[in-house]
């Protein structure tokens, strides 16, 4: 059985990305009981179900692929196919059960193991993509495609110095591209490791060319530095070239409120809700302001609404449990830090607001456990990259919007 990697071209912008999905080809089943009559009729199949596929034509591609599956189901380059067009429709949880069902067939393809990693990429889930995609980085070192999603989610785990490792090699061919290099100056600022910081801000600056998308990612550099005032400047910059440029009012709400100018802070995320109604970002950022403005009941609002839009936000879950906490509702406060325990399990303020949720509760020994646990990482912080949440935590909506597939 050989991989087929889709070809087409990368396609790209300063803030959006769109990679080709990797398929594969037929071959005959390893099963010797498959007759010769009925490997011809699922080879048939399948020959109709590419074609389909590839005239965007899911629900005849689905039902010949799943013809080959009857005839043969030890076909794995049926399953992958399905899981392809399950991807295709966004419907991530059918993608992974099909992709499983062909990895199990065909442990050795790349190709399917690279898609397993692009779906959990788009679910969020960038610790569980980490593994299919170092073991395709591993078998296909060349892969740009796996190298770069390796990078994006060792990036959003916040294993900076290994986002950096994987990224370099990278640079030869991607180094004209503005976000790519945003990610890798980043990284190795957060990393330390300065020669490849100095590196990506100068070439970043070098290709930008001034576009408002380039003053936006200059700005989110800035903002990582706390250099405040000269990403406010780029982002002005940014909004007057483009009011309605995805993000761009995210980051100044972002920004002004890190300057303490909370009321210009919320006219801007309130623009930005305006602009992009469906982004989760915007409504963490209120309520991250309205409690700090002490309206909680605002704040409570804001943060359901950004949970209701995404909830693998574990900033949101884990703010809201600040509220109940303080309005003694422990239950409701336990429930929240569950849930951003569960996306963000190596937190140290996470597994520290559970304890005292838990002392609330009067459950001493699991407290105290929570509170091991938190001075176990705060103390791992000087020996290694860990993350936390918390309110000031710069989000990356422009990173994480791509690339898709």
């Amino acid at each position: 059985m050989t991989v087929i990697l889709a070809t087409t071209a990368m396609r790209g912008t300063a803030v959006a990305r769109e990679w080709p999905v990797a398929g594969l080809v037929f071959q005959e089943s390893a099963s010797k009981q498959t007759g010769t009559s009925t490997q011809s009729n699922a080879q048939a199949w399948f020959v109709k179900g590419q074609a389909a596929l590839q005239a965007g034509d899911l629900d005849a591609a689905e039902d010949a692929f799943r013809k080959v599956i009857a005839a043969d189901p030890r076909a794995g380059a049926a399953y992958s196919n399905l899981g392809v067009i399950a991807m295709r429709r966004k419907d991530w949880d059918s993608a992974m059960t099909m992709l499983h069902k062909a990895e199990k067939l065909a442990p050795k393809e790349a190709g399917i193991r690279l898609n397993i990693g692009l779906v959990e990429y788009r679910r969020g889930n960038y610790a569980a993509a980490i593994p299919p995609l170092s073991s395709v980085v591993r078998d296909l070192p060349d892969s740009q495609q796996a190298r770069y999603l390796l990078g994006l989610s060792y990036f959003f785990t916040e294993r900076y110095g290994e986002a950096v490792k994987i990224l370099e090699p990278l640079w030869s061919q991607m180094s004209h591209d503005v976000v790519y290099l945003y990610v890798l100056d980043i990284a190795a600022h957060s990393a330390g490791i300065n020669e490849v910081e100095e590196k990506a801000l100068a070439r970043m600056i070098e290709v930008g060319a001034g576009t408002p998308e380039f003053h936006l990612i200059l700005a989110k550099a800035y903002l990582y530095r706390r250099q405040f005032n000269e990403a406010l400047s780029e982002l002005n910059l940014a909004s007057k070239a483009n009011p309605n440029l995805p993000f761009v009012h995210l980051n100044l709400g972002i920004v002004y409120m890190r300057l303490n100018q909370n009321e210009r802070a919320e006219e801007e995320l309130l623009k930005g809700v305006a602009i992009e109604p469906d982004l989760a970002d915007n409504y963490e950022q209120l309520g991250i302001l309205a409690l700090r403005l002490q309206r909680e009941a605002d704040a409570e609002r804001y943060l359901k609404e950004a949970i209701q839009r995404d909830s693998r936000m574990p900033t949101s879950h884990f703010v809201l449990a600040k509220i109940y906490l303080q309005q003694k509702k422990f239950q409701q406060a336990l429930s929240a830090v569950d849930s951003a325990l569960r996306l963000a399990p190596d937190s140290q303020s996470v597994h520290y607001l559970r304890g005292r949720v838990l002392m609330r509760l009067g459950r001493r020994q699991e407290a105290d456990a929570e509170f091991t646990a938190a001075q176990k990482i705060l103390g791992a912080v000087l020996e290694k990259e860990v993350g936390d949440v918390g309110e000031d935590r710069i989000p990356n909506p422009e990173i994480i919007k791509q690339p898709q597939q």
